[in-house]
């Protein structure tokens, strides 16, 4: 008779912590969502509000706005917090520029955000595309202001940031995602300064392309790291900051430490204001393009309001 007691168990799921309610939201449902969704997928369109499973996709849907991942759908790197998959990614499609500005036309969008996955196959790192779905928007919606948010070009920083910037966004975003400490965890491809250098480096080619960068909280970072970071953003001339919170996509991703409250959000935001970022986004729910083209908007006008007080001085 064999003795099953003696037979190895599997190991139980890991246990993800219950969310809080101040980050919960309800299941997107609205005809506005479907035909968002609709028209993505029949333009063969990725964005990274499914890809990444964003918690805000109800409610930006159902206003037709639309992050727009360019470059595929499968990233050449394995980040811990990432929901977008890993692999050997495929051709990259020749009709995509012009199906993204087909979709910020059909959408009436007056602002767009447009990221890609890691192209570290790509000799360019994938910049091209970048320019060319940005000349494409400039030819359909020229009214339409266009934010990217670009990954690092690892090993192809410089030439692929002087191509970007000339071709004329109104923001240039690349986030940092965390504090420099947890990155050989969080992030291992990348490089903390080399993130810093590359937004740097925008503002060297064109001082006034609004320049925007995020970090996630949760992760075990502390107080002062957090602090550290913005002023290191700040020494890097950028212009926006945004803070969310990391919500663990499946048990195989970095755990929740910390599910950070409003009012700690709120603090955080205070101290980044006063050190002199033109915008911040700060609260659990805050994405890089969550409220996007409002906050663009906010942060052009302190712009404006900033240029003129110093012209009448």
């Amino acid at each position: 008779m064999n003795d099953m007691s003696a037979a190895p168990q599997p190991s139980p799921p890991a246990e993800r912590q219950r969310k809080p309610d101040w980050i919960r939201v309800k299941a997107p449902t609205s005809k506005a969502y479907g035909e968002t969704r609709d028209l993505m997928r029949g333009l063969g369109l990725n964005t990274v509000c499914e890809e990444a499973a964003c918690p805000n996709i109800g409610e930006c849907w159902q206003k037709k706005h639309a992050t727009v991942m360019i470059l595929g759908d499968t990233c050449t790197r394995a980040c811990a917090f990432c929901n977008v998959k890993t692999g050997m990614p495929r051709k990259v499609d020749a009709n995509e520029p012009e199906h993204v500005a087909e979709a910020a036309a059909k959408l009436g969008l007056e602002h767009i955000v447009v990221t890609s996955v890691d192209r570290d196959d790509l000799p360019d790192g994938g910049a091209g595309q970048f320019v060319k779905v940005i000349e494409a928007l400039r030819r359909t919606t020229p009214a339409t202001t266009i934010e990217i948010l670009t990954p690092d070009f690892r090993g192809k920083m410089r030439p692929a940031v002087e191509a970007i910037v000339a071709a004329g966004p109104d923001v240039y975003n690349h986030n940092l995602e965390t504090v420099p400490r947890l990155y050989p965890t969080i992030r291992p491809g990348a490089r903390y300064y080399a993130s810093l250098r590359l937004l740097e480096e925008v503002k060297r080619h064109d001082p006034m392309v609004f320049t925007k960068s995020g970090i996630m909280l949760g992760l075990g970072e502390e107080r002062l790291e957090v602090h550290q970071v913005m002023d290191d953003m700040r020494c890097a001339g950028i212009d926006f900051l945004t803070m969310g919170q990391y919500l663990q996509p499946t048990p195989r991703h970095a755990k929740v430490a910390e599910f950070v409250t409003p009012q700690a959000f709120g603090a955080y935001g205070a101290i980044a204001r006063a050190k002199g970022f033109l915008q911040v986004a700060a609260s659990p729910l805050t994405r890089s393009s969550y409220h996007a083209g409002d906050d663009f908007r906010e942060m052009r006008a302190a712009r404006e309001a900033q240029l003129a007080k110093t012209a009448a001085r």
